[in-house]
């Protein structure tokens, strides 16, 4: 199986150092580490598709510095949060300077953006605490933030996300939602609901959506998508029937593709729909059910 976009980091989170105030601080006096370079939450890429980074010196004075990691040679790489820092768009994957970012990148220095702006963006909307109010402090290293007035602490959060099509008879079930380019279409996808198990998200999804009934359940891959920070999982649904009702609040269309169209779609050639892009975990998902 194709690995899915934005997963095959490289650095070594180094978790020891987020507990340790002394070996943090000499992290950061270490003259080898680099600092990611970032315009606002977009990343900087080269033409060889790697992220660009700078000195601990080019840091703002007034920015948190988050510990990325280490890499093979134990040089610590950082990002910077800036006080401020938001997103510049409802939908910034969208973007094309975030699409071209997305295509462009190599696989492990995709994972280490999809990390560096989770965090940032976490930090961004999570300065006050959800206990009692007061402005928080960050610590361990950038990966957590402290109340100081109830001493609660919080931590950055995954929300989990199925991402599926469903299958009858040979043929795969793709959604068009609104505002996607001309033709486009892709998996389905929710969020997970509390009390809800994976399977029982998919089924709910799909008949939420396309009004079918899925039975068996299996798991693909998973995938972490930073907009702002979602793990999307991959499953594919057994369906009961092939009745569509599309409710058409989630989703613009739908559509039953048979598996040699979708691999005929897949290797470029023209046909009934434009697949999702190969950073995408739909398109993993749809490698591994068609068999490509």
């Amino acid at each position: 199986m194709v690995a899915p976009g934005l997963t095959g980091g490289t650095l070594d989170r180094a978790d020891h150092l987020r507990h340790d105030s002394e070996a943090l601080a000499a992290a950061m006096s270490d003259w080898r580490a680099r600092l990611l370079k970032l315009d606002g939450l977009h990343p900087e890429v080269g033409d060889d598709g790697r992220l660009g980074w700078t000195t601990l010196a080019d840091a703002p004075e007034d920015a948190l510095l988050i510990l990325l990691g280490l890499d093979e040679s134990a040089r610590p790489h950082f990002a910077a949060y800036l006080p401020g820092t938001r997103a510049a768009e409802a939908t910034p994957m969208r973007s094309p300077a975030m699409i071209h970012a997305l295509a462009t990148l190599q696989p492990s220095e995709a994972a280490t953006y999809a990390a560096a702006r989770s965090v940032i963006d976490w930090h961004s909307r999570h300065q006050f605490c959800a206990n009692c109010g007061t402005m928080t402090e960050a610590f361990r290293a950038g990966w957590a933030r402290k109340c100081p007035h109830c001493g609660a602490e919080h931590f950055p959060r995954v929300d989990p996300v199925v991402i599926m099509i469903a299958e009858y008879d040979g043929r795969a079930l793709l959604g068009r939602g609104k505002g996607w380019p001309p033709g486009r279409y892709s998996a389905l996808a929710g969020f997970l609901e509390p009390g809800e198990s994976i399977e029982e998200a998919v089924a709910r999804e799909i008949h939420e959506e396309a009004g079918v009934r899925v039975g068996a359940v299996r798991y693909i891959a998973s995938q972490p998508w930073p907009f702002p920070s979602s793990l999307m999982m991959a499953c594919v649904g057994m369906a009961e029937d092939d009745t569509l009702t599309v409710d058409t609040n989630e989703l613009e269309d739908a559509i039953w593709v048979e598996r040699d169209v979708v691999r005929a779609v897949l290797a470029g050639e023209p046909g009934p729909f434009l697949p999702p892009p190969p950073y995408a975990i739909a398109y993993t998902l749809l490698r591994e059910w068609a068999g490509v």
